[in-house]
């Protein structure tokens, strides 16, 4: 696998584009606006990485990053992704994304969204639960005693197993929450959202990322809550 197609290139997907190249992967970054309006980005990563339409760079991939807001997952082209791994990194935001009455009421989760968008695809929820800024500051390389670990949950193993190995290559260790179904335990405001990779009572930095280990990560999924316990 050597090509990671971005639908959506903001500040998550610009992070996971830049640990990608520094991994060795090439990138194919897109947005809604057009490729012209990602040439400075593209100029920064250097020859990995290059700037398309979301068709092309959904064409290119070998592995699939979504990450644009909920509103604009009914833009997300589907023929080119067929068979393929898609990373989901949603979240639902109401006053962003109007309201979805089957998340509102939790009979559905986003990622379960993205897989309906997506049938012949193999969703799987990551990157969703972590400041982009801590994304880029906690990376670590395999062994590093102070790695972190990413939550993953999915209904297909095989393409868990194709991202969790792409999570260790840009330098985290994944963590099976389980089906797409569970990915609601790290969604927005649980207790595993992206508070976990803080350093409790510092102000919301750049350099105030901590890491979290699987532990940490599993005692804050047990903990989580259903909007409507809240």
């Amino acid at each position: 696998m050597t090509t990671i197609g971005l639908i959506g290139s903001g500040n998550i997907g610009s992070t996971v584009a830049r640990l990608a190249v520094d991994a060795g992967y090439d990138v194919v970054l897109s947005n809604r606006r057009g490729p012209d309006t990602l040439r400075e980005l593209v100029e920064q990563l250097g020859p990995r990485a290059r700037a398309a339409t979301p068709v092309e760079a959904a064409e290119a991939a070998d592995l699939a990053v979504v990450t644009v807001p909920l509103k604009a997952l009914p833009d997300v082209p589907v023929d080119p992704l067929r068979g393929k791994v898609v990373i989901d990194t949603n979240n639902y935001y109401p006053e962003r994304d109007g309201q979805v009455a089957r998340l509102d009421d939790e009979s559905t989760t986003t990622s379960e969204l993205t897989q309906e968008h997506l049938p012949e695809s193999k969703v799987v929820k990551t990157f969703n639960n972590i400041y982009f800024e801590h994304l880029a500051r906690l990376a670590r390389p395999h062994g590093d005693p102070e790695r972190s670990v990413l939550a993953i949950a999915g209904d297909d193993a095989d393409a868990k197993q194709t991202v969790a190995d792409f999570l260790d290559a840009i330098g985290y260790d994944a963590h099976d929450v389980g089906p797409l179904a569970e990915g609601w335990r790290y969604q927005r405001d649980t207790a595993a959202y992206a508070g976990l990779y803080q350093t409790p009572d510092a102000d919301f930095t750049p350099e105030s990322g901590r890491q979290v280990t699987p532990e940490l990560l599993q005692e804050k999924l047990d903990a989580a809550q259903r909007y409507r316990d809240m």
